[in-house]
């Protein structure tokens, strides 16, 4: 299946300074290495990826970019989110900060299995 970009994602995006929206733009694409068939749309008012149901989203805020991966997706993880501030389900990386995305990239593929396993 072939992920055309959502144009209201890009259109999310767009709404803010460039040093966030490169963040976001990379943000984006650290999911689609890892899940190349979601199909992106907006849900919550927020950038929301989907394969199998809801995988993962995310969403910029003034001092922070909210990853929304589901509580399995930072009870899995709680650990490597240790240095974040985290609850149930969600990760909040200070913009002050780099973003892990070797992180994201590896809390996403856990999504995808565990959302490929709850479809079998």
């Amino acid at each position: 299946m072939l992920n055309i970009p959502n144009r209201s994602i890009d259109k999310y995006i767009k709404g803010f300074p460039e040093n966030v929206r490169n963040i976001l733009q990379d943000l984006r694409q650290a999911i689609h290495e890892q899940a190349p068939k979601a199909t992106e749309t907006i849900s919550y008012g927020i950038p929301t990826f989907k394969q199998n149901g809801n995988l993962v989203h995310f969403g910029a805020y003034k001092n922070h970019i909210g990853f929304y991966p589901t509580p399995s997706g930072i009870k899995a993880f709680e650990k490597d989110l240790s240095a974040y501030e985290i609850s149930k389900g969600t990760v909040r990386f200070p913009l002050n900060e780099p973003i892990p995305y070797s992180l994201v990239k590896k809390i996403v593929a856990f999504r995808v299995n565990e959302t490929s396993a709850k479809r079998k």
